[in-house]
């Protein structure tokens, strides 16, 4: 879902550019998408699940990243189908590494260039470039100077292959014509995502919390698929399966602080809107472990382990960042 919200601000102005755009998706981030254009082409690009576990452990991880790299020549077999069907003429794949053609200028929207993983970095920043190297250019969504987002993850060592750094994307923007209500109303919003069975884990525990401080509280399922749906719960919680960037900008607005995942896209989100916020990260999901700790050290966000999920401890402390 991070992906394809991040994709939104680059789409917007390939429109704006004059462009056709087909939008290439699955499931949820295709469902995202239709909503955010629902005047576009679409085609349905089937996409990689991937599964942390219960526990998150590190063997998991590991059968993953070989289930992952066979998906790779999967979709690479599957994409100059759709070339030839619909006469494209370039390609902009995000974090699809697989979606490159010989017959058109392919570029891949990556952060990811130094994964972190727990055994065999080294081969796996290998199997990245070469993977990366195969497509015409690799845009970065960050900046290149030491005040940068993404950490080790794009700026670990110096970079080899072509690259652009095209600075940080998000679908949130604030413009002059937009009249939002800045009063904090809401204690916190909480926007969960990510992959199953650790996403409903996290809404549990989520609303286990609200009721325990009887918190003021929205809270976004992060289920696109789902019919909107608004849930008055106890306590003055609102509960929405999907909100529209718009409406979902206005919320985040609303509420004091920002309690969500730890992936890339969301941190652009909210360095764009200037939240306070509680990351807590994927239980086995490394890159977003290392962000959590990258921008706690930072003191940019406060960062609490899934496992140690306090909501009352954490909106004492994140006052402090």
């Amino acid at each position: 879902m991070g992906h394809a919200a991040r994709c939104v601000p680059l789409i917007k102005q390939f429109v704006a550019d004059g462009h056709e755009v087909i939008i290439g998706a699955d499931k949820n981030p295709l469902a995202f998408l239709k909503q955010e254009f629902p005047k576009l082409k679409t085609v349905v690009i089937p996409g990689y699940e991937v599964n942390y576990g219960e526990k998150g452990s590190t063997l998991k991880l590991f059968y993953e990243s070989v289930k992952f790299f066979n998906f790779i020549k999967e979709e690479h077999s599957f994409i100059d189908k759709i070339i030839e069907e619909y006469n494209i003429n370039l390609i902009v794949s995000d974090n699809r590494y697989g979606l490159y053609s010989d017959k058109v200028k392919s570029i891949i929207l990556t952060h990811q260039l130094f994964v972190k993983a727990p055994i065999g970095e080294k081969i796996a920043h290998q199997k990245i470039e070469k993977l990366i190297n195969k497509f015409d250019e690799c845009w970065i969504p960050d900046v290149a100077g030491e005040n940068n987002l993404s950490g080790d993850l794009s700026h670990l060592y110096p970079i080899k292959i072509k690259h652009k750094f095209i600075g940080p994307l998000s679908r949130f923007a604030i413009k002059k014509d937009v009249t939002l209500s800045r009063g904090e109303e809401y204690d916190i919003i909480a926007i969960i995502s990510g992959p199953e069975p650790q996403r409903t884990i996290f809404e549990k525990l989520i609303f286990d919390e609200i009721e325990k401080n009887k918190l003021k509280a929205v809270v976004v399922l992060g289920q696109p698929n789902q019919e909107l749906e608004v849930r008055g719960q106890e306590l003055g919680t609102k509960v929405f399966n999907h909100l529209e960037t718009l409406l979902l900008q206005e919320y985040i607005l609303k509420s004091k602080v920002v309690v969500c995942r730890a992936g890339y896209s969301s941190i652009m989100d909210l360095s764009a809107l200037n939240k306070k916020a509680i990351l807590v990260p994927t239980p086995g999901q490394t890159e977003q472990e290392y962000l959590a700790a990258y921008h706690h050290k930072k003191d940019d966000f406060y960062a609490q382990k899934q496992s140690e999920f306090d909501l009352g401890k954490s909106l004492i402390e994140v006052g402090k960042f």
